[in-house]
């Protein structure tokens, strides 16, 4: 892709209404723009990051089995009273009647719909286990929106639902989710923490959260800096660590990550049941697992920085590489980036091309702030000698190689980035 041709809007000076260091930093990269408090427009960049991370989580959900769906935003509030949250959710809930006089709500999250799909669909212990996922956008009347699309009133998440006979079942892809979710999380380049949480409104007896350490998280967890055991913070004074007896250090964290034993919670109050090997009717026994999609994208912020911009770790970037040259009016310049700009494309590394008609100065603080792993540059004192320079984002580490091995060299460096 063409930097001039695409809708990339970086900004030079820090916003004002951004509290947060990934809130300014994906304003000032041109990956968002806010629309209303706690509503925001994905522009190109944001939005190539988003379509990544949904390609991580859905490999992840469908490599355990899982079966994506699509279920609808608007509910019937009938659902909700059923299971009594429509009280529970209280005024963070989106509601309003319809022209037809119908009760709805913008969803904000997907338990009594889903569980009325699989009561009219599965009827027998023969259909079980099932495991079922989405990619869903959510609504939330939030008092308070904040620090971007960490909080905010329309947000995306994944949201997955497992159908079982009996507590065995249940188990089984409680703990499948559990570790599918390390596995993304690992892949987002993201060190994350797990604690054993309370359910809430979701309900059930067991759930854990997965916790981003983050300096301007809204959550604060309890951490052993020994041995990474991690536990939600209550105000009970000093605490040590089960494992190895250290003392517990408070930091504040982001929820990116909630998973639940629901046990048959919605399935009773909707009617959900099966008919099992004996013959008897039972309710299903449900678990639910979520991830906030869009909130990923400023936690990945959050741990992939430096003072010059955004480190996008190598799976959720929005682009692999990035060619700049340096000064288009000199055809030898414009011709040699723009013929590795091709062959890269050729080998299926996703690249942008940064041929603007800007300074050096211009285009290397654009290239650090929009954090593209790999930066290959095209400039007049290497070019004269046939040379490139390969440059790692991360680590700044800076190779000069012949020409024609660039593809190479880029190909080599990504290979062994995280």
């Amino acid at each position: 892709m063409l930097w001039s041709k695409s809708f990339i809007t970086t900004l030079k000076e820090m916003p004002q209404e951004a509290e947060t260091l990934s809130h300014q930093l994906m304003l000032r990269a041109g990956l968002i723009r806010m629309l209303l408090a706690g509503i925001y427009s994905y522009l190109p960049l944001g939005y190539r990051v988003l379509a990544r991370v949904e390609e991580v989580i859905r490999q992840e959900m469908d490599a355990c089995g899982a079966n994506e769906l699509l279920l609808p935003a608007l509910q019937p509030l009938d659902l909700w009273k059923k299971s009594g949250r429509d009280e529970l959710m209280g005024e963070v809930m989106i509601r309003f009647t319809d022209r037809r006089g119908r009760d709805l709500c913008l969803g904000p999250t997907h338990e009594e719909v889903v569980t009325e799909l699989v009561k009219n669909c599965v009827s027998s212990y023969k259909q079980l286990p099932r495991l079922l996922y989405q990619v869903q956008t959510k609504f939330r009347d939030e008092i308070r929106p904040r620090f971007g699309l960490i909080r905010a009133c329309e947000f995306i998440m994944k949201d997955a639902y497992s159908f079982d006979r009996n507590e065995e079942g249940l188990d089984r892809n409680y703990q499948l989710m559990f570790e599918a979710y390390k596995r993304i999380f690992a892949r987002c380049g993201l060190r994350v923490l797990t604690t054993k949480a309370d359910p809430g409104v979701m309900g059930g007896e067991v759930s854990h959260e997965f916790m981003v350490p983050a300096s301007n998280g809204e959550d604060a967890v309890l951490v052993c800096e020994e041995c990474d055991h991690a536990k939600v913070y209550t105000e009970e004074g000093k605490e040590k660590c089960p494992n190895c007896n250290t003392l517990l250090k408070k930091i504040n964290a982001i929820e990116i990550g909630h998973i639940f034993k629901l046990g048959t919670k919605y399935s009773s109050a909707l009617g959900a049941q099966f008919s099992d090997s004996d013959g008897q009717l039972k309710p299903l026994r449900m678990g639910c697992y979520g991830i906030g999609v869009s909130r990923l994208i400023p936690t990945i912020i959050e741990q992939n920085h430096d003072a010059e911009g955004i480190i996008w770790p190598k799976e959720v970037s929005p682009f692999k590489a990035t060619v700049v040259a340096l000064d288009i009016t000199d055809s030898k310049i414009i011709q040699a980036a723009g013929e590795i700009y091709a062959e890269l494309t050729q080998r299926n590394i996703d690249t942008l091309f940064d041929e603007r008609d800007e300074r050096a100065g211009v285009k290397f603080k654009d290239a650090d702030l929009v954090g593209i792993p790999v930066r290959v540059v095209v400039g007049r004192k290497n070019i004269l000698y046939n040379k490139i320079e390969v440059i790692h984002r991360r680590s700044k580490e800076t190779l000069v190689v012949e020409r024609k091995g660039v593809p190479d060299a880029v190909a080599d460096m990504l290979r062994t980035m995280e």
